[in-house]
C-alpha cells in the first residue's frame, strides 16, 4: 500500500516537473521472476523515482547509506524498501569497511531468490554529463551470487535500462526517455563464478557496460548533447521527423556513435561541422526561433488567424490563470530563489527542485488552506481543495502558451524585417545536412548500430 502510494506520488511529481516522460521497449521487461535492473545514473534521486514510476514491477532499490539518515529522503527510501550501500567516498578517511556491505549483498540476493526485482546503478555515483562512468562489479556479484546458491539456479534476468534526458534540471522544459534493453546473458559467467568469482564478475560487468552504452546517448558533455539536438532539428527539417520515440532515441544514439568514431579519425572535419552547427544555432537564437524550427514561416493571413485564435484563448483563460498564479505563484518563486541560493550540481538539480518544491508548496498550501478556512469556513476550504490541482495545471499551460506565442511572434517579426533570413537559414541547414550525410557514410554500420565499440581512437 505504501509502495503504491509513493510510486504514484513519484509519477505525479515527475509529470509536473518534466514536459514529457516516454518509455521504449517496456515489453522486454519480464513480468515476473527474479530481475536485476541496471541503469545509468546522471540525475540524482530522480533516476530512481523515474524507474519506480514507469516500470510495472515492484523494485527494491539500492541507494547510498547517507540518504537513509536524511529527514526528507530517508522515509521515502524506507517506504520503498530500499537497501543501503556503504561507499568508500562517503566514509571518513581510513574508516571504510567493506564488510559493512555484507547485509546489502545478502538482502539483494535474497530478494532475487524470492522472485523479486532489484534496481541498482552500477556506476556507483551520479554525475551530470551524458557519458557512462566505469561500472563497479557489485551488480554482477549480486546477480551471480543469486545464481550460485546451492539450492539451484534462480534464473535471474539482468535487464539494462538507458536513461536519456534533455535539460534534466529544467522545470517543464526537460524531458526523459527510458529505454529498456534486451537481457544481458549471464549463464556462462554463472558457471564460472564458483571457480573464479573475480573473473566472472568482471566479464559480466563488461557486458553490462557495453549494453548500457548502446542504450544511452553518450555525447560526453552537455554542450555536445545540445548540438546533437540542433543537428536533429536540421535532420527533421530536411527529411522529416523520426516516426516515434523509439526511432528518435535510436537516431540520437547513432549520431553519438558516429561522432565518437570520427572524433579521433578526422578531428578537423568534426570541429568544422561543430562550428557550423554552433553558428546555425546562434542564428536561430538571434531570430528568436527554437532549434526545432523546421521550415518556412506561415503566410500573413494564416499567421493573423493563428494570432487571433491564440490571443482569444489566452484572454478567455486569463481569469483561471490568475487564480492559479494567486494560489501557486509564491511557492513557485520561493522554490526558484531557494535553488538559486543552494546552487546544486547538475546531477542533483532536479532532485533539489522536486524535493524542495514539494515541501515549500505543501507548506504554503497548508497556510492558504488554514487562512481560507478561518475567513470563509469549511465550504470555502473544500472549494480551495477542489481547485488546487486543476489551477496549477491550468496556470502552467497558460504560462507556456504565452511564452510560445511571444517567441513565435518575435520570430515571425524577424522574418518580415529580414527577407533574407529564411534563405540564409535554409542554406546553412542544407550545408550541415550534406556534411552530416557524407560523414555518416564513413562510419561502419556495426558502429552506428552499437554492435561495435564507437571509440574515437584512430586505428
Amino acid at each position: 500500500m505504501l509502495y503504491r502510494l509513493l510510486r504514484r506520488l513519484s509519477g505525479l511529481l515527475l509529470e509536473l516537473f518534466y514536459r514529457r516522460v516516454e518509455v521504449v521497449g517496456l515489453e522486454r521487461l519480464p513480468a515476473d521472476g527474479p530481475l536485476l535492473v541496471v541503469a545509468n545514473h546522471q540525475n540524482g534521486l530522480v533516476d530512481g523515482m523515474l524507474l519506480l514510476a514507469v516500470l510495472p514491477r515492484r523494485l527494491v532499490t539500492i541507494a547510498k547509506a547517507p540518504l537513509f539518515s536524511n529527514p526528507l529522503i530517508g522515509p521515502f527510501l524506507r517506504g520503498f524498501g530500499a537497501i543501503p550501500v556503504h561507499r568508500r567516498q562517503d566514509a571518513a578517511p581510513g574508516s571504510f569497511d567493506a564488510a559493512q556491505n555484507t547485509d546489502l549483498f545478502g538482502a539483494a540476493i535474497d530478494t532475487l531468490r524470492a522472485g523479486g526485482a532489484v534496481l541498482i546503478f552500477p556506476e556507483g555515483v551520479s554525475q551530470p554529463e551524458p557519458a557512462l562512468m566505469p561500472l563497479r562489479t557489485g551488480a554482477a556479484r549480486i546477480a551471480l551470487g543469486a545464481e550460485a546458491v546451492k539450492a539451484g539456479r534462480a534464473g535471474v534476468r539482468l535487464v539494462p535500462i538507458g536513461l536519456i534526458f534533455h535539460a534534466p534540471g529544467t522545470f517543464r522544459t526537460g524531458w526523459a526517455v527510458v529505454v529498456v534493453g534486451e537481457p544481458v546473458p549471464l549463464d556462462d559467467c554463472a558457471a564460472q563464478f564458483a571457480a573464479d568469482p573475480a573473473t566472472a564478475s568482471r566479464r559480466l560487468t563488461e557486458r553490462m557496460e557495453a549494453a548500457l552504452a548502446r542504450l544511452i546517448v553518450e555525447a560526453g558533455d552537455r554542450e555536445t548533447l545540445r548540438l546533437f539536438e540542433v543537428v536533429e532539428s536540421v535532420w527533421r527539417a530536411e527529411v522529416g521527423p523520426p516516426r516515434d520515440v523509439a526511432a528518435r532515441a535510436s537516431w540520437r544514439q547513432r549520431v553519438a556513435r558516429a561522432h565518437r568514431y570520427l572524433a579521433g579519425r578526422d578531428p578537423q572535419r568534426i570541429a568544422s561541422l561543430r562550428l557550423d552547427v554552433e553558428r546555425y544555432a546562434k542564428a536561430l537564437e538571434l531570430a528568436g526561433l527554437d532549434p526545432s524550427f523546421a521550415g518556412a514561416p506561415p503566410g500573413l493571413g494564416r499567421a493573423a488567424r493563428y494570432a487571433l485564435r491564440e490571443g482569444l484563448a489566452l484572454l478567455l483563460g486569463l481569469p483561471l490563470a490568475l487564480i492559479g498564479l494567486l494560489i501557486h505563484g509564491v511557492p513557485y518563486h520561493v522554490t526558484r530563489w531557494a535553488i538559486e541560493l543552494a546552487r546544486p550540481s547538475g546531477d542533483v538539480e532536479a532532485t533539489y527542485k522536486l524535493a524542495g518544491g514539494a515541501l515549500i508548496h505543501l507548506a504554503w498550501w497548508a497556510l492558504e488552506g488554514w487562512l481560507i478556512a478561518w475567513l470563509g469556513g469549511w465550504s470555502a476550504l473544500l472549494l480551495f481543495i477542489v481547485v488546487l490541482g486543476p489551477s496549477a495545471f491550468f496556470a502552467l499551460a497558460w504560462g507556456g502558451r504565452v511564452r510560445r506565442l511571444m517567441r513565435e511572434a518575435h520570430g515571425f517579426g524577424r522574418f518580415l524585417w529580414d527577407r533574407d533570413l529564411l534563405r540564409l537559414l535554409a542554406e546553412r541547414r542544407r550545408a550541415i545536412m550534406d556534411e552530416l550525410t557524407a560523414l555518416v557514410r564513413l562510419v561502419p554500420e556495426d558502429v552506428l548500430a552499437g554492435r561495435a565499440v564507437a571509440t574515437g581512437d584512430a586505428p
